[in-house]
């Protein structure tokens, strides 16, 4: 393997889910890397899972712009706003919070 690999989003696979939110993902090694623009109203539940077809799996996740609320299986909430990280169980919910674009990395590791 060479001691350095990159890619770029402009080669991502790209997914677009039913709200008109967007999701870019490319893979580095064992390493996804998800940039999602969610629009408001977006919510994983009903916008993502139905659309992949499977629960939310866990990652880290970290919001460059706007606000998510995460909400895990055992019904704990959290707001998480621009500039924090977070990881999320698997299972977990989320939804964007007001009225502007949640523009967010997310960070999955692959077995």
């Amino acid at each position: 393997m060479p001691s350095i690999i990159t890619s770029a989003f402009e080669h991502a696979t790209a997914r677009t889910f039913l709200d008109g939110s967007t999701r870019l993902v490319i893979t580095i090694g064992n390493l996804k890397i998800g940039r999602g623009i969610y629009r408001p109203g977006w919510k994983w539940s009903l916008h993502a899972g139905p659309q992949t077809g499977k629960p939310s799996e866990r990652h880290v996740g970290y919001v460059i712009s706007g606000t998510m609320r995460v909400q895990g299986t055992d019904g704990h909430e959290q707001t998480i706003g621009p500039e924090t990280a977070f990881e999320a169980a698997p299972g977990a919910d989320a939804w964007v919070v007001g009225n502007e674009d949640c523009v967010a990395l997310d960070f999955e590791f692959i077995h």
